[in-house]
Order: C-alpha cells, then sequence, then structure tokens
C-alpha cells in the first residue's frame, strides 16, 4: 500500500507546544502537545526564560507521538511557527544558550533608553516596549554578562526550531518585524535601529523569505525521527501570519485569529501607520504584503479558566447549549483585555450585576458577560483598524480554536455588521498554514478543501444598545485601575 505525503509542522505558542502531522490538502492527521515549560529569572521584575535543549527533547518526543498517531505516512518536508516575539540566543558553535518568550519582559527598565520613540514606531510599525526582542537582548547585555559575552547570534523561536532541525541559521520577514530591528517597509535590518539600541548588526542572522526551502533534514534527527533523510526544511514565520495564510484573503481582508490572544489584523499592500501609533505593522509571510494589526490581548485565556471555574466537569458544547437557551445581559463584565486606544492596560476587571442578586443568575450569566467583554474587545479593535485604513468588504475571515464557540462568532457578525466566515479546518488554522507553505516549497497544488461557513449579522440594534453598555463597564474598571 502506498504511504501518503504528509508534513511535520512545529508550532511553539505561548502556552504549550503543538507538533502536528498533515496532508498538502490540509488534512490534520494528528496533533501531539504539551506545555511549555518557563522559569522565572529573579535578576529582573518581570523575566521568564525557557531551556532550549529541554524544548527540542519536547519537540522531538511530540514529534514521534504525532508520528505514530498517524501511520502509513512519508514526510516530504517539516515547517515551524511560534509565539512572535520570543527569540533563542546562540553562542558562535551554534549552541543553544538560552531561550526568551514573547511574555518575558527583562528589558522594562531600558525603555527610557530610547530618545525618539515615534522615529522607532516609523522604522517598525510599532511602539517600542519591552515586549519586543531587542528589548530582551538588552536586558541580558545589561545583567547577564557571562550569557551576553558568548552570545553570537539570536533566532525567533520558529527559525530556532528550524535551525534545529537543519543547521542553517536564518531569520524570516514576519518574525524580523518584531525585532524593533527591522525596517518594515524596506524588508532589511537597520543600522539605525542597531545603533538606537546598542547592538551590533553581527547578531542578525541573513533573512530568508517565507516557503523557502533550507535544506534537507539533519541526518541524524531523520533517524531518530524515522523519517526520509530526503525531507526538507521549509522556512516558516509567525504562528499570527501562518494561521492568516490558512484563510487564503484577500488584500484588503480583515482576518480575526482567536487563540490564547486575539489579534485583528488588516491585510495591506502598502506600509501603514497610525497618526496616532496605536496599532502595528509587520511584514506578512506573503512578501509583496503587510500585516496591519490590533490584538485584544489574552481573550481566549480568559474564556479558558472561566470554564475551569463555572464548567470544571463539562464540554465546550455544554457551555454552547447553556448559552444559546439563556442569553441575557444580567451580568457584563471587563476582563483586562486589550484595546489599542488604551494608553494603559487594565490591571483590575470583574462582573457587575444587579444588587440584590438575581435568581435569573447562573453560571452561564458569568461566561455569556465573558464572551461579550470578548467579542466587544476584538470589535473595538476592528472599528480601529476600520477607521485608519477602512474596510469595504461585507464579511471578515476568523480562524483560530477559540472561533470554535458559534456564540462568539455570532457575538461578532452583530457587533460589526459584517458577515463571519470560516474556512474548513479553521480551528487548526497554524498547521493548515503550515501545509500551504509546504506546499509552495514543493511547487504542488494540494486542493484544499473550499468549503467555507459563514455568519450572518442579526438584530444589530439590540447589539449596539449592548456594546455600548460595555463600553460604560470598561469605562467603570479603567477609573478603578
Amino acid at each position: 500500500m502506498a504511504k501518503q505525503d504528509a508534513y511535520i509542522i512545529a508550532d511553539i505558542g505561548t502556552g504549550n507546544v503543538r507538533v502536528a502531522i498533515a496532508t498538502p490538502g490540509g488534512q490534520v492527521l494528528s496533533v501531539a502537545r504539551e506545555d511549555i515549560r518557563y522559569e522565572k529569572d529573579p535578576l529582573y521584575p518581570d523575566a521568564l526564560q525557557f531551556d532550549p535543549s529541554a524544548l527540542w527533547q519536547q519537540i522531538l518526543g511530540l514529534t514521534s507521538q504525532a508520528l505514530a498517531a498517524a501511520p502509513g505516512v512519508e514526510i516530504r518536508a517539516i515547517t515551524a511557527t511560534s509565539q512572535r516575539e520570543g527569540i533563542v540566543l546562540l553562542d558562535a558553535q551554534g549552541n543553544s544558550l538560552t531561550g526568551l518568550p514573547n511574555i518575558d519582559h527583562r528589558g522594562r527598565e531600558w525603555e527610557y533608553m530610547l530618545a525618539d520613540k515615534s522615529r522607532v514606531y516609523q522604522l517598525t510599525g510599532r511602539y517600542p516596549t519591552s515586549l519586543f526582542s531587542a528589548f530582551k537582548l538588552v536586558g541580558i547585555r545589561e545583567r547577564k554578562p557571562e550569557i551576553w559575552s558568548q552570545t553570537a547570534l539570536f533566532l525567533s523561536i520558529s527559525d530556532w526550531v528550524e535551525y534545529q532541525f537543519s543547521g542553517i541559521a536564518k531569520y524570516e520577514h514576519s518574525q524580523a518585524s518584531e525585532t524593533l530591528l527591522f525596517d518594515v517597509e524596506r524588508r532589511e535590518w537597520s543600522d539605525e535601529l542597531c545603533t538606537a539600541f546598542g547592538l551590533e548588526a553581527s547578531l542578525l542572522p541573513p533573512l530568508r523569505t517565507s516557503a523557502s526551502v533550507l535544506g534537507d533534514v539533519k541526518p541524524e534527527v531523520a533517524r531518530e525521527l524515522g523519517i526520509s533523510q530526503l525531507a526538507i526544511v521549509v522556512t516558516g514565520g509567525g504562528d499570527t501570519q501562518l494561521a492568516i495564510k490558512s484563510t487564503r484573503p484577500a488584500v484588503d481582508d480583515m482576518v480575526i485569529v482567536s487563540g490564547t490572544t486575539t489579534p485583528i489584523v488588516k491585510l495591506t499592500g502598502n506600509y501603514t501607520l497610525d497618526a496616532e501609533e496605536r496599532t502595528w505593522t509587520s511584514r506578512d509571510i506573503v512578501p509583496e504584503r503587510f500585516v496591519f494589526e490590533a490584538n485584544a490581548g489574552v481573550t481566549g485565556l480568559n474564556y479558558q479558566r472561566l470554564k475551569e471555574i463555572f464548567y470544571p466537569n463539562e464540554g465546550y458544547d455544554v457551555i454552547e447549549k447553556e448559552l444559546a437557551e439563556n442569553r441575557h445581559t444580567f451580568c457584563m463584565a471587563s476582563l483586562g483585555s486589550l484595546l489599542a486606544d488604551e494608553e494603559v492596560s487594565l490591571t483590575k476587571g470583574g462582573f457587575i450585576f444587579p444588587a440584590p442578586v438575581s435568581h435569573l443568575l447562573t453560571r452561564g450569566s458569568f461566561v455569556w458577560a465573558t464572551m461579550v467583554d470578548i467579542a466587544c474587545s476584538i470589535v473595538k479593535n476592528y472599528k480601529i483598524l476600520a477607521e485608519v485604513s477602512g474596510h469595504q468588504p461585507d464579511y471578515i475571515w476568523g480562524c483560530g480554536g477559540g472561533l470554535q464557540s458559534l456564540t462568539l462568532r455570532q457575538l461578532i457578525a452583530n457587533l460589526t455588521g459584517k458577515k463571519v466566515q470560516m474556512r474548513a479546518g479553521f480551528q487548526q488554522s497554524s498547521a493548515v498554514g503550515g501545509a500551504l507553505i509546504c506546499n509552495e516549497a514543493l511547487g504542488i497544488d494540494g486542493q484544499m478543501e473550499s468549503t467555507i461557513e459563514t455568519v450572518h449579522p442579526q438584530d444589530e440594534a439590540h447589539y449596539a444598545a449592548i456594546y455600548a453598555d460595555w463600553e460604560k463597564t470598561r469605562d467603570y474598571f479603567r477609573n478603578m485601575n
């Protein structure tokens, strides 16, 4: 019996590591996952790190598990995607020194060092904060000289994974956009930005385009995994960009990527900046496109934690059923999501409901309020993007596991007045996006399924009133912070 062609897609998110086996047609045959292991770094007020060697062993182990769950496949290509601001530092021999995730803020104490932050925004498309990679490097330089003295270069986490598979060091353009050292409009590393941070340009690897072939998988890795040594390693990209790719959008389309956090993006053909410096602009994995973005923050994480409290022993299907039967507004919430027009994120949040406690208040009331908070936060950021750059189509693309909730999709449609469209496989969007770029690298047509699920807006006036109530709730908690 002939083996089925397939790809390995490694996805290193903020919370967990996933390895998927997917076909050229975008069918995800198996997924193995584990939590990432972070450690606090006591030398800084707000710093996290990970051991790259341990992460690599996790990736190998999960790849073996995923392959075992998908027997009869022939691996043709391997690619990776990851959280966008995380990096790994390497020495001159290519040994991994330390890993710094996107949620590491060891550089916060040195944010003052930039004299002209607006100039940095003009070049990089994002207001400079400790979220981004250059400040992580500065934090290492200033307080960990034993590591800094050995550091020869750094890679994004996905580029580092591909380096582990192929032995070739490079930096992909969508990931380079997150470093504060990359001129996004000119699509090149910036000497001016390196000078601003006091970093040597020698730290910067060569740039490579997503879907380009790096080379064959290293023989020792192929032997360990039991795959063909003829499998190629393909340049991937940022997790948001691969998820966007799965929707197969056009320029001027909007895409909501709903996961642990929720980026809301518009695909543009021109470098777009916001005069108020509220948004991000990155390179897409498609060379001629830009990703114009606002991010609603930890939306999916909030929902997951509320489920653990109110529905610890039930599945998401039970929640959806109860929400469908008991939609009301006895309760409103503001739970710390991000809005592009707020300079400071909320550190206090909660639920508001009439006192004394009504007999109509149920556990579903709190989850409904959480859903409304997530949807309204997404919609507020969408409105900011549309205000700056416009949005003519009557639809918005959606992807990511968070949009498995029909309730959330319907809320977004009702609040925007736009159709919400989902392609088949939207739940595993990064894996589908990875399959698409492997297809490009191999020069094949994967014949992806073309089914589109559409949610139409309903009762827009009623939901406009709910949105107004949410804004009042948000203002209440903002005044408490």
